[in-house]
């Protein structure tokens, strides 16, 4: 006796179309960086024009206006290694008082993960850096695609899907709304200082978001495993964890 064909569940289901609605996240974005990539390579005329009038432009612009170049270094500062590195050690150390070792395995992997294939694709890449006459900062190393953008897309997405349970809507929005602020001028203050190229800030955009979303994708795949609810950015990483994910609780 046959027996009858088991039908999808509505988690099934929901999961499946989770699934299908990150991979074609990471579509969307990976595709523009490899756009990027191609054109780069190819020494594409049409991008070399847009990425030496950024850079020219910018770069006399920040020469004759001394609080623009202090407002670019400063962005660009906060968005160095060194801060991401004491920020996210003191967020993950605060996540294992708390027992929420997966949450700080997903915090640390995301971003010692994002720095590393970042190092990947520079060394294959080997884009060298701009050069100006009058240079008001100087980086060492590679220039495509930026470890100051991809970085920052990263570490503030990684924070808002972390602490996004634990906010109230009008927390959530004014976040948000900062998070977004602070990429584009990390991004803008790397052209502005000449470290960098236009076309490089927007293939590290692209980077990071598409390692966000594949950290994400492995994050929720985990969680199910477990028997737990896959991941909806809407509701963060980890949900019922809203309470202990807020800092004036206790641990």
């Amino acid at each position: 006796m046959n027996s009858a064909p088991m039908r999808p569940t509505p988690s099934d289901t929901r999961f499946g179309v989770r699934s299908v609605l990150a991979l074609l996240a990471l579509v969307l974005v990976a595709v523009p960086f490899g756009l990027l990539l191609f054109f780069v390579q190819d020494q594409w005329p049409p991008l070399q024009t847009v990425d030496d009038d950024a850079r020219d432009g910018l770069h006399r612009f920040a020469l004759d206006h001394g609080a623009f170049t202090a407002a670019m270094k400063a962005l660009s500062f906060a968005g160095s290694a060194p801060v991401y590195f004491v920020v996210f050690t003191v967020v993950a150390v605060w996540l294992l008082r708390r027992r929420l070792h997966r949450l700080a395995a997903f915090v640390v992997v995301a971003e010692l993960g994002g720095a590393v294939l970042n190092e990947v694709v520079k060394t294959i890449v080997h884009r060298a850096r701009p050069i100006v006459s009058d240079p008001l900062a100087h980086a060492s190393g590679l220039s495509f695609p930026s470890g100051h953008s991809q970085a920052a897309v990263v570490s503030y997405s990684v924070l808002l899907l972390l602490f996004w349970p634990a906010m109230s809507p009008g927390w959530r929005k004014a976040w948000l709304a900062l998070s977004i602020v602070l990429v584009l001028g990390i991004g803008l203050s790397r052209v502005a200082l000449s470290v960098h190229y236009a076309s490089d800030v927007l293939a590290g955009y692209a980077l990071g978001a598409a390692w966000v979303v594949a950290m994400t994708a492995v994050f929720s795949a985990w969680r199910l495993e477990r028997g737990e609810r896959p991941v909806d950015p809407g509701d963060g990483l980890a949900p019922e964890e809203a309470s202990q994910l807020r800092p004036g609780s206790g641990g």
